[in-house]
Parts: C-alpha cells; structure tokens; sequence
C-alpha cells in the first residue's frame, strides 16, 4: 500500500512550478549590451569558465543566474500552493 504522500500532487507540482520558474528565468535573464542575452552554459555556470575579455560578463552571468534560481524558487512555492489548494479538496 502506498503511503499517502506519494500520491499527493503537492510535490508533484511543485517540482513542475520549479522547472517551468527555471524556464521563465532563464528566458527573461538580462541581457548585456550590444550582446544580448548570455548563453545557458555561461549562465548555469555562473561565468566560471569565461577568459579574456569574456571575463567583464561574469557579473551579468552570476545575476542571470541568481534571477534563474529565485524566479524557479518562486514557482515551486507557487506549484506548492496549488499542490496543497488540490489536496485539500
């Protein structure tokens, strides 16, 4: 018999709203000028691996990634709201 917390879609959604925050963030980073937007290696690496001149972006990467993870973090609190508004019902 499965417990009853394996079957609640609180965590479920919650995993859902942290992937689909992920997304949004990572979407709607900043964009540095006359370049744009950083890519996704840069970003989730926070710039570590940039040399050169590259290196003036680490700031830009480490923000785009910092927006990312608390635009994820807010979706997973929204995912777990809902998840609990559903389980209630």
């Amino acid at each position: 018999m499965a417990s009853k917390s394996s079957k609640s879609p609180v965590w479920i959604l919650a995993a859902i709203g942290f992937v689909i925050g992920g997304l949004a963030g990572f979407l709607f980073r900043p964009s540095a000028f006359l370049i744009g937007q950083l890519p996704f290696d840069v970003v989730i690496t926070r710039g570590i691996f940039l040399q050169g001149m590259d290196r003036v972006m680490v700031g830009l990467a480490q923000s785009s990634f910092n927006q990312m993870l608390v635009i994820a973090c807010i979706g997973a609190a929204v995912g777990l709201a809902l998840g609990s508004l559903i389980a209630r019902r």
